[in-house]
């Protein structure tokens, strides 16, 4: 096969028109301004996908509210190893967010992230292992400031909607933190992309990659574009950040790395209220407890939500499923995933997981009355006729490989050939929150020869590059006060 042409070389191509690839676009093109980099989305619009506001819980994950990240000993105290982790991730992504609005990258910062508190709901035999958690978290220097209560009252002064109709005798619990964010990571792919370009990134939508082949020791990707005709492109490194549809071309390449690997979709629904007034008495993501055998993201929140400047409020996720890996992908997906290598897996998978499919089976059977029942625990007071269900998006968890056949792993899985020359990012949440983690990850795996030659200027992104904000206490508190100056999140 003859050389491809010039035009159609690149020094990156990265796949998908999310906030993943939208954050990598970022880092490469301030590290490499020389670089040639084009990124390709298959729809028409960038971040309508999974970084769309209406297609994620928009939270910035830290750890503040999530009770899942906190899970609760034999004994009855609570691990916070994982909480620890993902909110050092997410102070890296504020770092290098900040340092975008101090450079004039990106120009409004309220314009994708708000405060907005955090808290922890829970009732009956839950609020012992709350008062674990709070005691276990409020001492360690990430969680400085996290309220507690079982004070009707004063839970109702941090969010009226809870308390509103409640039975005064019924025993309840809460923590509050009022670091919290809402993040709108559509707005803020828009925003990466916007000065990404205004760098020399090349953007064309539109453009579906259908195949990923070797050529030497880079890579030729392959495609159509909509409206017809077929497009191929040349580059040494190619980073697949296409949501649910990584899985796909991370199976095309063909990398041995990416055998064994299947994905198990889940699709979601929320209840977004119509009625103003309402909305304005709500100014909290309040999360509780999830039911046995949900998965993470199913976890029930009621969310206050800040997109172009207004709130609205939502509840949810009701979980569903569908075979499709996209929001709008195909009913085939599923299917075409299945492969030799990944069947054992998968099978071990449904062997091991019939809580969740039993889960899975009920939240699909839910009437409306059901639904507002379960808004109920958190808003007793709530009226069916004020809220209106919307389909949110398709999140595709991992299957691997693991010591009974195969594992259902909730988060995010960072999957690259051993030169390099390709990544792939599987998985959910809590992704678009850590996805300056993950690029930073992905940069020692890819390219570690350029460390050296990139590390001066990888700290002037992120100051705490290489070394956990916990570790060092003056460090912690500059970098916190910093980033709420620069992204207007200080009181």
């Amino acid at each position: 096969m003859s050389p491809l042409p010039a035009a159609n070389r690149y020094d990156a191509v990265l796949i998908g028109g999310g906030v993943m690839s939208a954050t990598l676009a970022t880092v490469l093109a301030e590290l490499e301004p020389d670089w040639s980099i084009l990124v390709l989305e298959k729809l028409d619009a960038i971040g309508a996908e999974s970084s769309d506001a209406w297609n994620n819980a928009g939270t910035g994950h830290s750890a503040l509210c999530e009770l899942n990240y906190t899970p609760a000993r034999p004994d009855g105290t609570v691990d916070i190893t994982k909480a620890v982790a993902i909110n050092e991730q997410f102070q890296v992504s504020r770092q290098f967010w900040a340092h975008l609005v101090e450079t004039g990258v990106l120009a409004d910062p309220g314009s994708f992230i708000n405060p907005v508190a955090h808290m922890s709901f829970v009732r009956s035999r839950d609020v012992e292992f709350l008062r674990a958690r709070h005691e276990a978290l409020s001492q360690h220097p990430l969680f400085a400031g996290m309220e507690w209560s079982t004070d009707h009252a004063e839970i109702g002064r941090w969010a009226p909607l809870l308390m509103a109709g409640r039975d005064p005798g019924e025993r309840v619990a809460a923590t509050r933190s009022a670091a919290g964010t809402d993040v709108d990571f559509g707005a803020l792919t828009r925003s990466l992309l916007t000065g990404a370009a205004g760098r020399g990134v090349e953007l064309l939508t539109g453009h579906a990659v259908s195949d990923l082949t070797r050529r030497g020791s880079g890579w030729t990707v392959k495609g159509t574009a909509t409206g017809g005709g077929s497009f191929e492109v040349a580059t040494p490194f190619v980073f697949v950040g296409a949501g649910g549809g990584a899985l796909h071309l991370l199976q095309r390449s063909g990398i041995p790395e990416g055998k064994g690997f299947g994905g198990f979709p889940v699709s979601g629904q929320w209840l977004r209220c119509t009625r103003p007034e309402v909305v304005e008495q709500h100014a909290a993501k309040v999360y509780g407890q999830a039911e046995v055998g949900a998965p993470p993201m199913s976890v029930p929140h009621l969310d206050t939500r800040v997109m172009d400047g207004r709130r609205s409020l939502m509840f949810g996720p009701y979980a569903g499923f569908s075979p499709r890996f996209l929001k709008k992908g195909s009913l085939l997906d599923l299917p075409l995933s299945v492969k030799p290598d990944n069947l054992l897996p998968m099978l071990a998978v449904a062997r091991d997981n019939v809580p969740l499919m039993t889960y899975l089976a009920k939240q699909l059977a839910q009437s409306t009355e059901q639904r507002i029942e379960a808004l109920k625990v958190f808003y007793p007071d709530a009226r069916s006729e004020d809220w209106e269900l919307l389909t949110a998006g398709q999140r595709v968890q991992v299957i691997k490989k693991g010591p009974r056949g195969g594992v259902l792993q909730f988060g995010t899985e960072l999957v690259n050939a051993a030169d390099g020359s390709v990544a792939a990012l599987l998985g959910a949440s809590p992704g678009a929150s850590t996805a300056v983690d993950v690029v930073l990850r992905l940069l020692r795996q890819c390219f570690p020869a350029h460390q050296d030659a990139w590390r001066e200027r990888l700290v002037g992104m992120v100051p705490s590059y290489g070394r956990p904000l916990s570790d060092d206490p003056d460090l912690l508190v500059k970098t916190l006060a910093r980033t709420a100056d620069a992204l207007h999140l200080a009181a």
